[in-house]
């Protein structure tokens, strides 16, 4: 099978890394020759520009460099080629570090710690073990799987939640629609790593936060989002903050990026943001495994970790 070549299009950041290392094994392209270009068999993207897919008739598979895929849903151009997910150990570690750290943080209360600094109070509240906390984790995917693992290995019960409510060792698993209320209602701190799809966009809403646990051992409820910021609404966790049903909340992603200098969450005392940089997708660990899948491909051994168009993820 003829190799072709691969067209790397990405916005948001620099693609000179992902083209020097794709390009060690492959020819590689950062835009299509003409209307319509023959010789491109693969592309690698994020964020591309729209209708850029459809001019690639002899297109074989598109990878998307990021663990969202959604951006590539709203391409209106999209073409019936698969799609693949990235998938890297490097990307779960990132993921599961940035969980771990926040779930522990609100655990050990580092917001009241860090206050009674700035004020010089010496003063030792009670502390909780974690097994009197669950963590609740919304998507049981490769992700919340992995973070979930280490979470129970630190000794917090662990509930997750998706929509085809998939099982796993250890962890008390909620499904669907129907399994939604008991999930939050069983949960302290909520965790979200949920895919965006029309299905889950705008989900953590006032309505959801209201129904997670609050009579619990560290004060209040928790949320965590790592997912996709659309999943959220912004002023409905604002307004679950100061009415008391969030008793704090790290948010690493936002309905609109940057988050804007006015947003209120900035400067929320209840609140830790971080730049949308809980995992970042590094060339380095991410460009081998998807060369590897484009030769196995060619081998006529079938395509992994591919996106559900249904499901869109």
């Amino acid at each position: 099978m003829n190799k072709g070549r691969i067209l790397l299009s990405v916005t948001g950041f620099n693609p000179q890394r992902w083209h020097e290392l794709l390009s060690a094994e492959r020819d590689v392209v950062l835009a299509p020759d003409g209307p319509e270009d023959p010789s491109i068999t693969y592309a690698v993207v994020w964020k591309q520009p729209a209708n850029i897919l459809a001019r690639l008739p002899n297109l074989r598979a598109v990878f998307s460099i990021g663990a969202g895929v959604d951006h590539l849903f709203n391409d209106p151009g999209l073409p019936d080629a698969p799609i693949v997910r990235v998938v890297a150990e490097n990307l779960s570690q990132h993921m599961t570090e940035y969980v771990v750290w926040r779930v522990l943080d609100h655990h050990r209360q580092g917001t009241l710690y860090r206050n009674q600094q700035q004020k010089k109070i010496w003063h030792e509240p009670p502390q909780r073990s974690a097994a009197d906390v669950s963590v609740g984790i919304m998507g049981l995917g490769q992700l919340g799987r992995v973070a979930a693992n280490a979470l129970l290995a630190i000794g917090f019960r662990v509930n997750g939640w998706g929509r085809t409510g998939r099982t796993m060792e250890g962890v008390q698993t909620f499904g669907g629609e129907a399994g939604l209320v008991p999930f939050l209602n069983a949960t302290d701190i909520l965790v979200v790593l949920l895919p965006l799809t029309p299905a889950t966009r705008g989900i953590i809403d006032y309505k959801l936060l209201r129904e997670l646990r609050r009579r619990n051992g560290i004060g209040g409820a928790v949320l965590i989002n790592a997912g996709r910021g659309l999943l959220q609404k912004d002023a409905d966790i604002a307004r679950a903050l100061e009415d008391g049903l969030l008793k704090e909340a790290s948010l690493d992603v936002f309905e609109l990026e940057p988050l804007p200098k006015t947003s209120p969450l900035w400067t929320h005392p209840k609140v830790f943001v971080t730049p949308h940089a809980a995992a970042t997708s590094d060339p380095a660990h991410l460009v081998a495994p998807m060369l590897a899948q484009m030769d196995a491909f060619e081998r006529g051994e079938p395509l992994r970790n591919v996106v559900d168009r249904q499901m869109q993820y």
